[in-house]
């Protein structure tokens, strides 16, 4: 008690001070003390922390401003600084979050993927999040699965996974009845239905070359069997599907003029406005796509190759806090908020992905079913790209810088997956 208590000037007393003032004295200023003290407690609790949190979501004009408030409200002492980044195919937010950290101007915590978790763990950059994980109920709402992808080389947790969605192929639905096509299994009967498609002013095939390219690069050249592992990309199989693929522009032409530097806003526009037959992408589209075409639009799986082998992306998003804020706590009550029950289902809603809960994919009606169904048909050969500091690199630039030069004619289609292997393996 006496180690705490304030003479009349406020400085602390000495016990040997304490022992010159007379009993009433001390018990008044003990009193006064243990009063302020409560009367700054409320005080301290209505202090606000601010914590800043950066997303994207493929349709700018939403907003979490609702999930804001509701935090918010439940969490008087936490204000949250929502703040949109452009995506910009992917390149723009990565290369921004990564200035950020380097800069030092970081938010306390943002949006992030399993590409990026290499070079923040270089950067050593993200918080753990293992301890704040033991004490949250709703963890087990999310699948082990999930958790088990999320974790990073080193056995720990940084990420809280959000939402997710799977690459898969849409396809107009009443121009294949027309046409007496069935939605292709095969890389061949891809081609095929390419083919039939592209006339009077129509590609058969809505081709993503620019930003985001590998949503399409890898179903293909992946699938096909190649692989990120040193000469992986370099054998003769590998060689011949990635030949494969960019020959779909330089000697089949079934994709529109613009592929080589078309990205997400392209293929999903021509394809709403039925300039192409068939597109790449996953449920974050489908909403748009079917305000658009309504039933002539539906999705299946992507083609495999003639052996099986197929590959898919799947579309991580989780949320990380950085080990430089100051605001840990806080942001971790609202990642985890953005990743329970109904919020997450709202937070979905948003994205135009799918929840990361058990219970949110139970109850979900976000999008028509066959979208739902195309997504999970899909999960059998879905991937992620490689957990390394260089696939960044390889997303923004080293791949849909070299797939344009390849389907332009610049450079050999070889070339490509030469690149490729000297940046993973060189």
């Amino acid at each position: 008690m006496t180690k705490g208590t304030k003479g009349p000037d406020g400085s602390r007393l000495k016990p040997a001070e304490i022992g010159t003032l007379g009993r009433r004295t001390f018990l008044q200023l003990a009193g006064a003390s243990a009063l302020a003290g409560g009367l700054a407690r409320p005080a301290h609790a209505q202090a606000q922390t601010t914590v800043r949190w950066w997303y994207h979501y493929d349709n700018p004009q939403n907003t979490p401003a609702a999930l804001v408030a509701q935090f918010e409200a439940a969490n008087p002492g936490i204000k949250i600084q929502a703040e949109a980044i452009p995506w910009g195919g992917g390149t723009d937010y990565i290369n921004r979050m990564f200035s950020s950290v380097v800069a030092g101007n970081q938010p306390d915590c943002a949006m992030v993927r399993l590409s990026y978790l290499s070079r923040f763990a270089q950067m050593k950059a993200l918080e753990p999040l293992d301890g704040m994980l033991a004490k949250w109920d709703a963890k087990s709402d999310i699948s082990d699965d999930v958790w088990k992808l999320n974790r990073a080389p080193d056995g720990k947790q940084y990420y809280m996974p959000l939402h997710y969605v799977v690459i898969y192929l849409y396809y107009r639905q009443d121009l294949f009845e027309q046409a007496g096509l069935q939605p292709p299994k095969t890389f061949d009967e891809f081609l095929g239905a390419a083919k039939a498609l592209t006339k009077d002013g129509m590609f058969g095939y809505g081709m993503r070359g620019g930003a985001g390219a590998h949503d399409n690069w890898g179903p293909f050249v992946l699938g096909g069997g190649g692989s990120f592992e040193k000469g992986g990309l370099l054998t003769e199989k590998a060689l011949a599907a990635n030949r494969w693929f960019i020959e779909l522009a330089t000697k089949h032409k079934v994709v529109p003029p613009s592929a080589p530097t078309d990205a997400f806003r392209q293929i999903v526009d021509s394809f709403k406005a039925g300039r192409t037959g068939m597109t790449i992408h996953h449920i974050g589209s489908a909403a748009e796509v079917v305000g658009a075409l309504g039933d002539k639009a539906s999705a299946v799986p992507l083609p495999r190759a003639a052996d099986g082998g197929g590959w898919t992306y799947f579309g991580d998003e989780s949320n990380a806090i950085f080990s430089a804020s100051k605001n840990k706590e806080a942001a971790f009550r609202w990642i985890s908020f953005l990743s329970s029950g109904e919020a997450n289902v709202e937070q979905a809603k948003l994205s135009g992905q799918l929840p990361i809960t058990t219970s949110g994919v139970k109850s979900w009606t976000g999008h028509p079913k066959r979208f739902v169904d195309a997504s999970f048909a899909s999960l059998p050969i879905a991937r992620t790209l490689p957990d390394s500091v260089k696939t960044p690199d390889f997303v923004g630039r080293v791949l849909p810088t070299n797939m344009q030069r390849a389907l332009t004619g610049e450079i050999n289609p070889d070339d490509l997956m030469k690149a490729v292997d000297q940046l993973f393996n060189g």
